[in-house]
């Protein structure tokens, strides 16, 4: 660490006639008071920033408390199936603010969906985009089965071994 800050250089430039100690004393004053000023700068425009990463809203999954922020009115839907993750992929693909709730009381888990009212149209396109993927993957046969029809499909239509016989005209 310290090999790193001694290894730090600092360039002027200073055209002049004759260099004096005197002339290189007040360049050397004048770029640490220019350095000063940069870092109270960069000091006073920190908490500016701050504040507008604050203020800029992400999308997909948040906390219930951040989502109903602003005094924005919640809407929720519900989900029965535990594959969720397939739906946050849909709504981050929607720009969608949401907040999953889990339902303990129910035997099989009940989701529940929050997103505020003004993402209807959103939240509606990625659902069917979800329900259209989860839809997909229940009609698509699966693999095992797909191989089981084609060993039969093989076995069905192999031919009968041949065996050859040498026939030399001379039988006992």
């Amino acid at each position: 660490m310290q090999d790193e800050v001694n290894e730090k250089v600092l360039s002027l430039c200073v055209s002049g006639g004759k260099i004096s100690a005197r002339i290189l004393k007040e360049t050397m004053e004048k770029a640490l008071a220019e350095m000063e000023r940069s870092q109270q700068k960069a000091r006073h425009h920190a908490p500016a920033k701050q504040k507008e990463k604050k203020q800029t809203v992400s999308t997909g999954k948040q906390s219930l408390k951040k989502l109903a922020e602003n005094g924005a009115q919640l809407s929720n839907i519900e989900i029965t199936d535990g594959n969720i993750k397939s739906f946050e992929k849909c709504a981050r693909k929607y720009h969608v603010l949401y907040s999953l709730m889990k339902d303990k009381s129910a035997s099989p888990p009940r989701y529940f969906v929050f997103f505020r009212a003004k993402d209807v149209d959103s939240i509606t396109a990625a659902f069917k985009e979800y329900t259209g993927r989860t839809l997909k993957k229940t009609k698509k046969p699966s693999v095992r089965k797909k191989l089981e029809l084609a060993k039969e499909r093989v076995a069905k239509h192999r031919e009968k071994e041949k065996t050859k016989h040498k026939d030399r005209g001379q039988e006992l």
